[in-house]
């Protein structure tokens, strides 16, 4: 399994961290990467029924900690947005894109707003202390945005002027994504949710997502695509498809979109593009309208809301077969991820060049 080299004294980091958490009080002063964060209320449930007598931030704290190697890789230099549990999963929730205060470790990207007609600060996670700030306002998931403001391997003729106005980022790297997303949402229900409630995770659902994203990974390496598949966290599964950036997000979004009829036209009985819920039920939602510019997915490894505390975890496709979403919880994912490494390490090297691609297509069918 491939791996990027990590930053100077992450490890050490690390291992510094987990052993301050460890010990029992409930606020402290926190020592890593050369910074100092307070973090209080260490104790408090944010997943009540998780584990033995519930989870707390202590635990995301740590989590964040021992995940962080191969979490950075896939948050790094893109805007994230954070949904916030300040009383835990059972309690309100809120969405945050913009920080007004913020340690100086926290670094941001200056980005138009087309809603606002202004510029605003969006944040990055690039760093340890950054995520573990972000565990101590009980950010319990993390979205990323699909483009980045990095450059290797393919952003170097792009500009990178996010924030002057609507035709410089539309002219920007963050205007061309690194993947086309395909979102699979399991509708079929179990029989056990309350009335207008979304569909709960079950086995029945959870398998026919899987067997339709086989069917997608068919498709898209059928012309050339290499496809990535994580759990959701929830009820399905995020797949993607690394391309070189030479296509915009209405693009890319115009792309994931004939994927997605040309599924449901072979499986009509099994997939759906609905946009309206009633209309999926019993269905397997294919999603492609997350293709746009400043939408988002849950993070590679992110935690979810979810009463037992799982993630969104990056698998193998061997493993898709054998596994379950409860199976990655905030406990377990980071012995699953040292055992056997990041199957997205190299998600960045396996892009492909769908301009090649539809040049072949064309030539085959003038000949």
């Amino acid at each position: 399994m491939n791996r990027r080299p990590r930053p100077h004294g992450e490890g050490g980091d690390i291992g510094e961290v987990l052993e301050q958490l460890a010990s029992p009080v409930d606020n402290m002063i926190l020592a890593v990467g050369g910074h100092t964060l307070s973090l209080t209320h260490l104790g408090k449930r944010l997943w009540p029924t998780a584990g033995r007598g519930g989870l707390t931030k202590r635990d995301l704290l740590r989590y964040y900690a021992r995940i962080s190697p191969h979490l950075l890789d896939h948050v790094r230099g893109r805007p994230v947005f954070v949904t916030r549990y300040p009383d835990g999963i059972e309690g309100q929730s809120f969405y945050q894109k913009v920080w007004e205060r913020r340690p100086e470790f926290v670094k941001t990207v200056r980005i138009w707003s087309s809603d606002r007609g202004e510029s605003r600060d969006y944040l990055t996670v690039d760093n340890l202390p950054t995520l573990l700030w972000l565990a101590q306002q009980s950010a319990l998931e993390l979205h990323v945005w699909f483009s980045r403001i990095g450059a290797p391997p393919d952003g170097k003729r792009l500009g990178v002027n996010y924030g002057e106005s609507e035709a410089t980022l539309e002219r920007s790297r963050l205007n061309y994504p690194d993947f086309l997303v395909f979102d699979l949402d399991s509708y079929v229900y179990s029989g056990k949710e309350a009335k207008g409630a979304e569909p709960e995770l079950h086995r029945k659902g959870f398998n026919r997502v899987r067997e339709l994203a086989h069917e997608v990974r068919t498709i898209a390496e059928s012309v050339g695509l290499r496809v990535f598949v994580k759990t959701s966290g929830r009820t399905g599964l995020h797949l993607y498809a690394p391309i070189i950036r030479r296509f915009t997000f209405d693009e890319a979004r115009a792309m994931a979109e004939t994927i997605g009829w040309f599924l449901s036209a072979r499986r009509p009985k099994d997939v759906t593009l609905e946009w309206a819920v009633e209309k999926r039920a019993g269905k397997v939602f294919f999603d492609y309208n997350q293709n746009v510019r400043g939408k988002s997915l849950a993070a590679a490894y992110s935690p979810r809301r979810h009463a037992q505390a799982t993630v969104s975890m990056p698998l193998t496709w061997e493993e898709l077969d054998e596994v379950y979403p409860t199976d990655f919880t905030i406990l377990t994912a980071p012995e699953v991820a040292a055992r056997r490494g990041d199957p997205w390490s190299d998600i960045l090297e396996a892009k492909t060049d769908l301009d090649a691609l539809l040049e072949a297509s064309a030539s085959a069918r003038a000949g």
